[in-house]
C-alpha cells in the first residue's frame, strides 16, 4: 500500500484519491514557521495547497493568506502525491 510508506517524519496522515491526489496532515517544515502563508509561498514554490491548521489547544482553522505557521501547528495539505512528498521532505 502506497500510502504505509508515507506516513512517517513530518507526515501523520495521508489519504490518497485515485488521480495521485492526497491530503495529508502533517507537521510544518521549518521553512514556513513563524511565516504567513503569503510569505512563504508554499503554493507556488512546491504545487500544493494548505487547506487548514491546527494549533495545540485552539480550534482548527481554514487557512488564510495571512495565516501564521507555528512550530506545535500541524497542517493539512492537499496536492498531487509526489508534490506533497517533495514538501513533507523539507527540513
Amino acid at each position: 500500500m502506497r500510502a504505509a510508506h508515507l506516513v512517517g517524519g513530518r507526515m501523520l496522515d495521508f489519504i490518497e484519491f485515485d488521480d495521485d491526489f492526497a491530503i495529508v496532515k502533517m507537521y510544518p517544515p521549518t521553512e514556513t514557521v513563524g511565516f504567513t502563508l503569503a510569505e512563504s509561498n508554499v503554493r507556488a514554490k512546491y504545487g500544493v495547497t494548505v487547506v487548514g491548521v491546527k494549533t495545540p489547544g485552539e480550534d482548527f482553522t481554514y487557512a488564510q493568506p495571512d495565516t501564521t505557521v507555528g512550530p506545535r501547528d500541524t497542517l493539512i495539505v492537499s496536492g498531487h502525491t509526489d508534490l506533497l512528498e517533495r514538501f513533507a521532505a523539507r527540513p
